[in-house]
């Protein structure tokens, strides 16, 4: 079983380990929904050594169609990337952001589906760094080449779980599928983003940022478990999140996999589901049968 602090590290524990001078990769995955682009940003200030990664190119593949709006990267190419960001075969990689942890935990999904060892994410973020007075570099970081090897290339068939489009109603029928979207996009009151508002039928509403503190941290295990209907780390009914595009679930599924609850992605996520006018779509709260 997975363990917390196999999933997350604390900006303390990461200062002594830069300062003991042991090897450790650091990874700037500054991303938002209103702006994706955030290498303005890591170079105004970022970690001593780390890379930006660009969520959106590098942690994601637009060449793949029907699988929504963030499908996930190819592991010839993500092993490419990642060797041109200096990662390498037992070296430790901590990632980062400074936004409500969507791209570290993407991140952290990502690489870890596609079978790399010792990932994890720093837990709150810049802000955190910057708390325990943590220097920062300006500037873009140029690593040494590395020399990972991506053991699982074809990430819908990763370490983690995966469940398709197909499965999500065995999951309702027998488990739990959660819709880690904010309350209003899940109601359908607002859509932002997808050309269709609501949530998939039977889908329960538990926000991925509900399971976050007030300064960016995760929530303690038994905290993140109790959020979950009928959830603890040994129960055997399957439990699947999704998202708007497979980018903030992954909050849910690091802060479950560290609780030691299994917890699959289905990485299409709404803009798969909702592109496909033959499924299905509700609006407003579960009823009362279903809740």
């Amino acid at each position: 079983m997975t363990t917390r602090a196999e999933v997350f590290t604390t900006a303390g524990e990461l200062a002594d380990t830069i300062a003991s001078g042991a090897p450790v990769t650091l990874l700037d995955v500054r991303w938002r929904l209103d702006r994706p682009d955030g290498r303005e940003d890591y170079r105004a200030g970022h970690l001593p050594g780390a890379v930006y990664v660009d969520l959106d190119s590098a942690l994601s593949d637009h060449s793949v169609t029907g699988r929504g709006r963030h499908p996930l990267p190819d592991g010839a190419a993500l092993q490419r990337d990642l060797r041109s960001w200096g990662v390498r075969d037992g070296v430790p990689v901590v990632i980062y952001d400074d936004w409500n942890r969507a791209g570290s935990s993407r991140a952290w999904w990502v690489l870890t589906a596609a079978g790399l060892r010792d990932v994890r994410i720093l837990d709150g973020g810049l802000a955190a760094w910057r708390a325990v007075g943590g220097v920062l570099e300006n500037g873009d970081a140029t690593p040494a080449p590395g020399d990972v090897t991506v053991t699982r290339p074809d990430l819908y068939a990763g370490a983690l779980g995966v469940v398709a489009a197909e499965e999500l109603s065995d999951i309702v029928a027998n488990g739990t599928l959660v819709d880690a979207r904010a309350p209003e996009r899940y109601r359908g009151e607002n859509e932002p983003v997808d050309p269709v508002a609501g949530h998939i039928p039977g889908a329960v509403n538990i926000p991925a940022t509900a399971l976050l503190d007030e300064s960016g941290r995760f929530r303690p295990d038994d905290e993140v478990l109790a959020r979950y209907p009928g959830s603890d780390a040994s129960s055997p009914e399957p439990l699947a999140v999704y998202c708007g595009s497979g980018v903030t679930a992954a909050i849910a599924v690091a802060a479950l996999t560290a609780a030691g609850r299994e917890a699959s992605l289905f990485p299409g996520s709404w803009s798969q589901w909702s592109a496909d006018a033959s499924n299905p779509v509700e609006v407003g709260e579960p009823s009362a049968t279903e809740a």
